[in-house]
């Protein structure tokens, strides 16, 4: 390769670089320029000695020193032996920069090995007629190793490749049997829904799978997906049927309430009121649109009986106290009945007492049972006077005692005969029915006398 010893009008003196162009005077190297390197801090590379591995003849002639023995790179034509040397040394250190920033893209693990093991096997290729003067023989060696580490980091990006593939393929599997499990089997509708969205949200984040097992686990996904919107809709479409159903019951219940609401029967209709209110909680929810102003309607038939009978309640309790305050002026008119004094005339007085009583009427609960109790009081004063009287002049009375009288005279009379003869348990029998019949007669004279 010739350099010329006058350069072109125009060019730059030899030795000085022209801003964005190659080296004036440089030889152009057969060998191919690797691709780009990543964008990183290219590595500070020594300058190299070229005197140690090379040499420039007087005529020009560019010779390498390698393990093989020398080798003629060119001729150098531009300027003397030493700028010669230095041309060609560093058309070396540029190579060696180049082998640096492979290797310093191999120990990052930044870039593609394959690409990093394809620029060393190229760059080893150019070494045999690469224009270069230095140490070729370390950059072979370096080259080398290069290849050697692509392939390893290759491997290794490989079995790296294949871990994040299974491992994907494991969160993916994960997320659709999750997916396949709600399908089948969930019923927390809203909260089922947001969390086949978050699983599909977190699917499109998860890469690295081959092809066919991501379809296949994409139609799992997607079918389980499917099942559930389907069977949501199923339920959405039958609680609307219920619902409709529902909104005709209450509509139902309400025109029962509606005609109930003028009853005057107040008894009867409150518990009918009771058992529509019960129907009312088992004919289920109607559509939410609709429900509260069924409710509204229903109670508000409701409200117009319970209030009318709360209205009449109101009026019997105003009777029923009129009632109590009279039937007390009565019993403080009682207070003056002796039948101890006069006993027909005190019978007379009970009397009508007892029709006043009735026709006043009923009374408040809780006064009922104190003056009912009054009321007894003095009825069972004038009874017990008339039991007294009529035990007084109870002629039957009377004939029982003296029957009872003679049945004892009857037994003594045994009794006596039995001792005569001896028959000592007959007497004592007899004596024990005399003693029995004494009793009983001396009870009815006894009664008789109280009288």
């Amino acid at each position: 390769m010739t350099e010329s010893n006058a350069p072109k009008p125009g060019t730059p003196k030899p030795g000085v670089p022209k801003p964005g162009g190659a080296k004036p005077g440089a030889a152009r190297s057969s060998s191919p320029k690797p691709g780009p390197a990543p964008s990183h801090t290219k590595p500070a590379v020594v300058a190299s000695d070229p005197s140690l591995f090379g040499r420039v003849d007087e005529d020009g002639t560019v010779w390498v020193k390698t393990a093989e023995g020398e080798r003629q790179i060119g001729s150098w034509q531009a300027g003397d032996v030493a700028e010669g040397l230095a041309h060609f040394g560093r058309r070396y250190d540029d190579l060696a920069t180049e082998v640096s920033l492979l290797e310093s893209r191999l120990a990052s693990g930044t870039g593609d090995a394959k690409k990093t093991r394809s620029a060393a096997e190229a760059l080893v290729e150019s070494l045999p007629t690469a224009a270069v003067i230095g140490d070729i023989d370390s950059l072979h060696v370096r080259l080398t190793a290069i290849i050697e580490g692509s392939v390893h980091a290759e491997e290794r990006a490989k079995q790296d490749r294949e871990q994040n593939r299974l491992e994907q393929t494991a969160r993916k599997e994960a997320l659709a049997a999750e997916a396949e499990q709600i399908g089948a089997e969930s019923t927390q509708w809203k909260a089922a829904g947001d969390r086949l969205r978050e699983i599909l949200d977190e699917w499109k984040t998860i890469r690295g799978l081959d092809r066919k097992t991501d379809d296949a686990l994409w139609r799992r996904f997607s079918k389980a997906r499917e099942s559930f919107n389907r069977r949501r809709g199923t339920h959405f479409a039958e609680l609307d049927r219920e619902r409709a159903n529902a909104k005709t019951r209450k509509e139902e219940l309400i025109a029962q309430a509606e005609e109930l609401s003028t009853s005057t029967e107040w008894g009867p209709t409150a518990a009918r009121f009771r058992d529509l209110l019960a129907e009312w909680k088992t004919a289920g929810r109607a559509p939410r649109e609709a429900d509260d102003a069924l409710w509204r309607r229903f109670k508000e038939a409701q409200d117009v009986f319970f209030a009318a009978r709360n209205s009449a309640a109101s009026e019997r309790d105003a009777e029923f106290a009129q009632n109590a305050a009279a039937k007390e002026e009565l019993l403080k008119g009682a207070q003056n009945i002796d039948p101890e004094k006069d006993l027909d005339a005190a019978r007379a007085a009970l009397r009508d007492l007892q029709e006043k009583w009735d026709e006043i009427g009923k009374v408040p609960r809780e006064r009922m049972h104190d003056l009912e109790g009054k009321l007894r009081a003095i009825e069972k004063r004038v009874r017990d006077a008339a039991d007294s009287e009529w035990r007084r002049t109870d002629p039957e009375a009377l004939a029982r005692a003296a029957q009872f009288r003679e049945r004892v005279a009857q037994f003594e009379e045994q009794a006596a005969k039995a001792t005569a003869a001896g028959r000592t348990k007959d007497a004592e029998k007899a004596l024990a029915q005399a003693q029995q019949w004494r009793e009983w007669a001396e009870a009815a004279e006894g009664a008789v006398g109280e009288r």
